[in-house]
């Protein structure tokens, strides 16, 4: 017991008398397995965020759109496609929205340049949109009963297009479309699982006609499914828009786009898995070539602990001790290292902290593998040294 005491003290003894030299030989274990955990951490981290998301917004969400059509004329669904689908069983709501061509929209006065080579959609929509897309109102509210018959030149601007405005939250602010002063009475809430929302401006269908002109056909509709009906209602939806006619209806799943971003996300994972086993594979070769060389500036250490009766065993021992702890070393400093790193980026992109702390063990039991094999030749070489020998190399 005695004698491993000696060795494993005269091992860490060796690390850490040669600091820079220690320090040179640990970069490789410490980026390997921070590359390895940072990989695995990130990716889960964004998955996680991605989970909790879809537990949010729901996956029940469907798009609905005309299909294309020949000529100069918009694809458009059938002005009473709501009360279509809402006889359709397994749908819990629907709401449309009749997109509004040819607005120019200003926040104030000037920008007309601007705003006319870079138009805002402008979307006619029902009283229903945001309990159908489940998205709430950042501040003020939505377009209600009232506005509808009073004739009211209200609109409802999104998240985004808000913040580029600089509309503050309970500001009093009037916007222009073509002209006409229409008062911003609320702002939505950004929506996951349709940005295209994010930059528009939502009026009424009353204003839509009487001020832009538009006939009030629908160019999307947003449906909300019942619970595990969602694939059955976006196979109905189509007939049951269409009524056998020749209106073509696509429908799609926006939360089937976030889920197949996953596998994008483990792509991602295995390639810089990959990249951090062959940051331990150039840390080990590191390793092989300054233990390689310390062996030849030690030797006159191995030759007096030789002459002191140290056997070539315990000699070898000594330095394959020396590798197993550099890589252990490094091994929980990249640990250390890539928890920061996903905890870093985590709180800089909202994402919720999801580490795998199981696994830890085996990424670090990796690197200490790669030291201990690294660390043979020169454990081979010091231990064939003779006494003699080291007189010459000393």
């Amino acid at each position: 017991m005695s004698r491993v005491r000696d060795l494993v003290s005269v091992a860490v003894a060796g690390i850490a008398a040669r600091k820079v030299r220690t320090l040179l030989i640990l970069i490789g274990p410490i980026v390997g397995v921070a590359a390895m955990v940072g990989a695995v951490g990130l990716t889960e981290s964004a998955k996680g965020d991605l989970r909790q998301k879809l537990a949010e917004l729901g996956t029940s969400l469907i798009t609905v759109e005309a299909g294309n059509t020949f000529g100069s004329k918009a694809a458009t669904l059938p002005k009473d496609s709501v009360r279509r689908v809402d006889a359709v069983a397994t749908v819990e709501s629907a709401s449309a929205v009749a997109e509004v061509k040819n607005v120019v929209t200003l926040p104030i006065t000037g920008g007309r340049d601007y705003y006319q080579a870079f138009p805002v959609p402008v979307l006619a929509t029902d009283t229903r949109l945001p309990g159908v897309l489940q998205v709430p109102l950042r501040s003020g509210r939505w377009i209600d009963g009232s506005d509808v018959r009073d004739h009211g030149r209200v609109a409802v601007i999104g998240g985004a297009l808000a913040d580029q405005y600089g509309v503050l939250p309970g500001e009093a602010r009037t916007i222009q479309l073509n002209g006409n002063d229409y008062g911003v009475i609320g702002v939505l809430d950004r929506v996951a699982l349709d940005p295209s929302l994010d930059n528009a401006v939502f009026v009424t269908q009353w204003a839509a006609k009487n001020d832009f002109g538009t006939d009030g056909a629908p160019t999307k509709m947003f449906v909300r499914a019942l619970p595990d009906a969602t694939q059955r209602t976006a196979d109905a939806l189509p007939t049951a828009i269409s009524l056998g006619g020749t209106t073509e209806v696509s429908t799609k799943i926006p939360s089937d786009a976030l889920q197949a971003s996953s596998q994008a996300d483990k792509t991602l994972q295995q390639t810089a898995l990959f990249a951090g086993l062959l940051a331990l594979a150039v840390g080990g070769l590191g390793i092989a070539n300054v233990m390689s060389i310390s062996v030849i500036q030690r030797s006159s250490e191995i030759g007096i602990r030789r002459a002191l009766g140290s056997t070539r065993s315990l000699i070898g021992l000594q330095f394959l001790l020396e590798a197993l702890f550099v890589g252990l070393l490094g091994g929980l400093l990249g640990a250390l290292l890539g928890v920061g790193v996903v905890y870093l980026v985590s709180a800089i992109a909202g994402w919720v902290v999801v580490i795998d702390y199981a696994k830890m063990p085996i990424w670090i039991s990796l690197a200490v593998f790669v030291a201990a094999i690294a660390g043979l030749y020169p454990s081979v070489k010091a231990a064939r040294l003779e006494p003699l020998e080291t007189l010459r190399l000393g």
